[in-house]
């Protein structure tokens, strides 16, 4: 007897096949979606995080704090755990202060230094300036090495006043950072420091840009630049961040945000608006592609040919996708740029995350769980 002759047995036969597949696939599958066996775990409030280059991780974990005159101040808590497991905490957020003030502060982000010793955390600040409890919002930028000791800037301050967005040059000397200059962090300048001498002059001043991105490794950046006036259309630039030698990429239609250089510096990609992100070939700049994915936080796969999105904002909680870029095809000089609707593909079983980021060696995916706030490493899912 044969399939083609007796239909049902080419129906029963076509199922068992199916079967097999199935279960295949999801054994396949299963140890990087088994939510009950992570890597590793941090079951405290993270509020933010971080990888080093050698795999460990910076964290910050939420703190409320009693005063004689308040009841619920914020002041976060810096951690750092290495790839066993092992934890350190390197700052006590109740023994943190700054002069006389009354203030709270939550960690927004962190950035390391090339070499591993330099922590970058950029602090979200509320002073209470007066006795009627009016408050005041800045940002700033709290340097630390990796001990937990506070790395102080001339022998001065250990913080970076208005520091948004930093990021520590290969010299693991100097500090690039953003401060704003249109508000509410509209526009920023460009400004640089060294916590050996102090403030850098900047090749930029009086430049304005909405965002920019460090490349890895070298002294440069991408850059998103505009007006003060924001009459111009937005300018994507090359910068070399210790000269004033810069290079005009593109004009673009509009900005949005999100602006990302791949980890071999040879893309980059932005949202143009709220639902289309472009990428372009930094090697070949008339190389393009769009897809309409809808805004969110992404981040590169190590092999560039997808990128991992959170499908909500900053700090917002969202489901985590796979999004498979398309190859970037030459657009001649005024044609419409075609845009392309991907197929998403979901992991972690589709549920949302509030942050998240894929380690250094490509190997390893961590979350922060809606919720809780607890943070899990995985395997990266394929």
């Amino acid at each position: 007897m044969t399939p083609a002759r007796f239909p049902l047995l080419r129906v029963l036969c076509a199922l068992c096949a199916l079967c097999v597949n199935s279960f295949f696939f999801f054994a396949s599958a299963s140890p990087a979606q088994n939510l009950d066996k992570p890597l590793q775990s941090i079951d405290e409030e993270i509020t933010a995080f971080a990888y080093a280059p050698d795999g460990r991780i910076v964290y910050s974990v939420y703190r409320r704090v009693k005063t004689k005159l308040y009841d619920a101040l914020e002041h976060d808590d810096i951690w750092i755990q290495d790839a066993a497991g092992k934890r350190r905490r390197l700052l006590e957020g109740q023994k943190y202060t700054r002069g006389n003030q009354s203030f709270s502060y939550l960690i927004n982000s962190f950035h390391w230094s090339p070499n591993g010793r330099m922590i970058l955390a950029e602090l979200l600040t509320t002073t209470i300036v007066d006795d009627s409890g009016k408050a005041e919002d800045s940002f700033q930028t709290l340097l630390l090495d990796d001990s937990g000791k506070e790395i102080r800037i001339n022998k001065g301050d250990s913080v970076i006043l208005d520091a948004a967005n930093s990021t520590c040059l290969p010299d693991n000397a100097t500090i690039a950072y953003l401060s704003e200059s249109l508000k509410p962090r509209l526009l920023f300048s460009l400004k640089f420091t060294r916590p050996a001498t102090g403030t850098v002059p900047s090749f930029y001043e009086g430049r304005t840009f909405h965002d920019i991105a460090w490349l890895s490794g070298a002294n440069s950046a991408i850059a998103v630049e505009q007006d003060r006036y924001l009459t111009g259309p937005p300018r994507l630039q090359r910068l070399d961040l210790l000269s004033d030698n810069y290079k005009e990429l593109a004009t673009l239609d509009s900005y949005e945000g999100g602006l990302s250089v791949s980890p071999s510096g040879k893309k980059v990609a932005y949202f143009v608006d709220k639902e289309i992100l472009e990428i372009r070939d930094l090697t070949s700049l008339n190389s393009v592609a769009r897809l309409r994915i809808g805004l969110g936080v992404f981040r590169w796969s190590p092999d560039e040919s997808r990128i991992l999105l959170k499908r909500s904002l900053e700090k917002k909680s969202g489901d985590l996708v796979w999004i498979d870029l398309p190859p970037l095809a030459p657009i001649p000089a005024n044609h419409e740029i075609p845009v392309a609707q991907p197929t998403p593909i979901p992991i972690l079983h589709g549920l949302s995350f509030r942050d998240f980021a894929i380690s250094p060696d490509g190997r390893s995916l961590a979350v922060v769980i809606t919720g809780k706030r607890n943070l899990l490493v995985f395997p990266l899912p394929r």
